[in-house]
């Protein structure tokens, strides 16, 4: 696992998951208490760290991998769903950009 999916997409938690508070989300409002409304303006969305990454995301790596969100149980980067097309599509082209510029690096010295 690369973590790289951690890194590109927002988390949007189940209103299941987002009722347990288990979760840290990106803003917690008390005003809001349906979910839907919650929903609606983004609440629901999983917690990020400043360089955008999930705020779940250690070395690489799930910290709460046991009890991750739904939506990350269901995708991985060898998914063949066809929901998850683009973003598979979008950590291929993150993974060769990455690629690209570890080479320019070592090139450069």
């Amino acid at each position: 696992m690369c973590g790289l999916c951690c890194k590109l997409f927002l988390i949007n938690l189940s209103e299941e998951e987002y009722k347990s508070g288990r979760y840290k989300v990106i803003l917690k409002h008390e005003m809001v208490k349906e979910f839907s409304e919650a929903k609606k303006y983004g609440l629901n969305l999983l917690a990020q760290k400043e360089d955008g990454s999930c705020i779940y995301l250690q070395n690489n790596s799930c910290s709460i991998h046991e009890w991750r969100p739904k939506v990350c149980r269901g995708f991985f980067c060898s998914s063949k769903s066809k929901k998850y097309e683009g973003m598979r599509e979008m950590v291929e082209r993150s993974k060769l950009f990455l690629k690209t510029k570890n080479r320019a690096k070592i090139s450069q010295r």
